[in-house]
């Protein structure tokens, strides 16, 4: 018998903030194999069947690390005769091909690490596992699958050699449609449907995979990155997704009466008649011009949606947290909706101080609670009525329990701030594709891995990325807990490289501050950044630290937190007067292997710098360049690019008034 120990082994997730393991992760050995536990106990005889019609029998047979959500008998019986079928026979071979591998996942669960929201990893179906939580009718605790299946109880967590064995009550089934075609099927959301139609937005929505990408085409790169050699793959697929936030119809009845179009029409020119007063007389200002995008029930609809597929709602917001400090700020992330030039702000409420009410843990949107204003923004259900689905092949939708509108409350209040957004978050291919926030955080690959055991790096060739022009390799580093990077991964620029993306909107016209957030190392090169084309400032050299004599030197005190108000202010001013600002003090790193927190702040490596403070008109694309001007390291100049802030006058002009920026 063997007693193996695994902590945090599953990729993409972590088990809390101790690093002791606790009793469930544990197990014990015996030596069987997956294929052999199924083909062993009468009780799994059909689903055995299927997977050997399958032929991923032997597949289960070899060394892996997998987690089997095996349908007993009497959940396949179910299922057939759901379908009119009397033997698992009369399955097709192409059936039976998809019953086995939407209950397989090339990676291992326990139950104790299957979190509301859906698996990090894809079943081998290609498709997400939506995870809730329950009783089961012995009212034990129990997890539920896609809102239709149990893991049961007394037979959870069971090991094998080569994985996990989760038995489930039910047979799992996910929907093969588009996201317009599992939206209509539920009554609960008619309006905003009708709406969508209406409105001609449903058209956007059948988008999914480009069938003239071929990842073959592009090898794998190897890199030094400062110490760490890695290697970066091109994505697996180029898909479109799309995720929509939507109230159903009780919510629009309860909150303001509508029960029909055209009183979603009407709170619709009460919202945008005010945001944009100069198309209120135009001529597609009318019920009968619906599919103008300019129409206020087209913007309505529209910024109910985003251009991108969040496989589930605990991605909605920084997954797990990682280096947020949550008792001091509440993690955040922004995308950008189909309503040109908007974005959502998306919160989990974690600080109490202001949780006024609201409930902690969940997630909301333009939430605006603090000591002058009280906006609650719409809270996001984890997921809807067990009888609906709301996952598609190219999205999902989640309830809200309020309309989402670019108000002028929201532009010019819940919008009026600070916005930091990991570079990640800018592309919206790295969140439908699953790239995002990938792999094991507390796992080291070996030197130029290749397995992607604990996750994968990626990079993108030119033309993957919307909005953006690629010379040179640009990487995601998959991230880690211990890296000192916001969120724990970075994206890098390799070689002779020169990059322009398009900035994500502001909300508003005025003068606006940009910044970017990164790691110095004396690894990392010079480079030119441009604002629309237009050099801005020197080049920007990140082998520099803020103690370097060129900024700080010796004045740079690293524990800011013993510092004075006044002391704190001034080493703001001080700072800020050469164009930099220290590290996000919300943000942090662990020490490898310990518990032990380092804050951005604290580090004179990690840090912001002004990129430029710019007139910005929110109603026009504008673009960052940025191009290697270093020489020193030939053709293998790296650049790092961590989070991007985009600061209104309204915060950074506080110290002109010889008040101090918060410095989370």
């Amino acid at each position: 018998m063997i007693v193996l120990l695994f902590s945090g082994m599953m990729a993409g997730l972590t088990t809390g903030c101790s690093d002791d393991p606790t009793e469930e992760n544990y197990y014990t050995f015996t030596g069987e194999m997956m294929s052999e536990y199924l083909q062993s106990r009468a009780e799994f005889s059909k689903y055995a069947t299927i997977v050997e019609r399958a032929g991923l029998m032997k597949q289960l047979s070899a060394y892996g690390h997998y987690t089997c959500f095996a349908p007993t008998n009497d959940a396949i019986d179910e299922y057939l005769k759901s379908r009119g079928l009397s033997s698992v026979d009369e399955l097709s071979k192409a059936d039976c091909d998809t019953i086995a591998r939407t209950h397989l996942i090339n990676n291992m669960y326990t139950t104790s690490e299957m979190y509301d929201g859906t698996l990090t990893t894809a079943n081998m179906n290609k498709r997400y596992i939506e995870v809730t939580h329950g009783l089961d009718a012995d009212q034990n605790a129990v997890v539920i699958l896609n809102r239709m299946a149990n893991v049961i109880f007394s037979m959870q967590d069971d090991s094998v050699e080569n994985g996990i064995m989760q038995p489930v009550n039910a047979v799992l089934q996910s929907s093969s449609r588009m996201l317009p075609d599992v939206l209509k099927d539920n009554p609960r959301i008619s309006l905003f449907f009708q709406a969508l139609s209406k409105t001609g937005l449903i058209d956007s929505l059948y988008a999914y995979r480009d069938p003239t990408y071929n990842k073959d085409k592009y090898p794998r790169y190897k890199y030094t990155s400062h110490v760490n050699k890695e290697t970066a793959t091109a994505p697996d697929e180029k898909k479109q997704g799309f995720t929509a936030f939507v109230p159903t119809d009780s919510v629009l009845n309860a909150k303001y009466g509508i029960t029909s179009l055209e009183a979603l029409y009407r709170k619709a020119c009460e919202i945008y008649d005010a945001t944009y007063p100069e198309d209120a007389g135009q001529p597609y200002h009318s019920i009968d011009s619906l599919t103008n995008r300019k129409n206020p029930l087209n913007r309505l609809v529209a910024y109910h949606i985003l251009s991108r597929d969040v496989i589930g709602w605990n991605y909605l917001t920084p997954l797990n947290n990682i280096g947020i400090l949550t008792t001091a700020m509440n993690p955040e992330d922004w995308y950008e909706t189909l309503l040109p030039y908007t974005m959502l702000k998306f919160e989990r409420l974690t600080v109490l101080k202001y949780a006024g009410g609201d409930v902690l843990g969940q997630r909301y949107i333009n939430r605006c609670y603090n000591d002058n204003y009280q906006i609650h923004g719409a809270m996001v259900s984890q997921t809807v009525e067990g009888n609906v689905e709301n996952s598609a092949i190219n999205g999902r939708y989640f309830y809200v329990n309020d309309l989402l509108a670019f108000s002028t409350d929201t532009r010019d209040i819940v919008h009026n701030c600070r916005i930091r957004m990991d570079m990640s978050t800018i592309f919206p291919e790295l969140m439908t594709e699953n790239i995002r926030l990938n792999g094991n955080v507390k796992m080291q690959d070996p030197d130029y891995d290749e397995t992607g055991k604990y996750g994968r790096n990626y990079y993108f060739p030119d033309g993957y990325l919307k909005n953006v022009k690629v010379n040179g390799y640009f990487i995601y580093r998959r991230p880690h807990d211990y890296y000192d990077s916001y969120e724990g991964d970075e994206m890098n620029m390799f070689g002779n490289y020169d990059i322009t993306f398009k900035l994500p909107p502001v909300p508003y016209e005025g003068d606006w501050q940009i910044r970017l957030g990164y790691a110095q190392e004396p690894t990392r090169g010079i480079a030119q950044i441009y604002f629309d084309g237009v050099p801005q400032g020197i080049p920007l050299d990140m082998t520099k630290a803020l103690n370097d004599p060129s900024i700080l030197g010796a004045d740079f005190k690293n524990d800011y937190t013993t510092m004075s108000a006044e002391q704190l202010s001034t080493d703001q001013k001080v700072l800020k007067n050469k164009g930099y600002y220290r590290g996000a003090a919300g943000g942090y790193r662990y020490n490898q292997g310990t518990t032990t927190r380092v804050a951005f702040a604290s580090q004179a490596n990690t840090f912001r710098i002004v990129i430029c403070t710019v007139h910005i008109d929110p109603n026009k694309d504008h673009f960052l360049r940025v191009r290697s001007v270093s020489a020193k390291k030939g053709n293998d100049n790296e650049l790092m690019l961590d989070y991007l802030e985009l600061v209104p006058k309204s915060v950074y002009g506080v110290t002109d008034e010889g008040a101090m920026e918060d410095m989370l």
